[in-house]
């Protein structure tokens, strides 16, 4: 016993149990549909602006459930808003995106409903 607190000790030194102690309230669990819903809005926008040789969608469209570029959550699906631009734009100091999409996926994350816009950053 006295091991597995010194090994909890060290951890938590860390940070590592920072994502353990969240409290209930404070977790939100990602609707199943949500990444397949992220990764087919993220492969619309690599496919509508020339394929990953010239275009990357922002990080958070790399992340499970997409949050920050989660825009909304109704009865119709996801809506995902976010920004891109050519490969390495995010690694430029500041990170100057060209491309803003916003695309629609159905609830069941399967089918894109409506791209509403694609272009330049408004």
């Amino acid at each position: 016993m006295n091991q597995f607190k010194t090994v909890l000790a060290l951890i938590s030194s860390i940070g590592l149990l920072a994502p353990i102690t969240a409290t209930a309230q404070s977790f939100r669990p990602v609707p199943l549909a949500q990444p397949k819903a992220v990764n087919l809005a993220r492969m619309r926008a690599e496919s509508l602006n020339g394929g990953l040789s010239q275009y990357r969608a922002a990080s958070c469209m790399y992340e499970t459930g997409a949050g920050s570029c989660l825009e909304s959550v109704s009865n119709r699906g996801f809506l995902f808003l976010f920004r891109g631009g050519a490969p390495g734009w995010q690694q430029q100091n500041p990170p100057e995106p060209t491309i803003e999409t916003s695309v629609l996926i159905s609830r069941d994350g399967e089918r894109i409903l409506e791209v509403s816009y694609n272009g330049t950053i408004r």
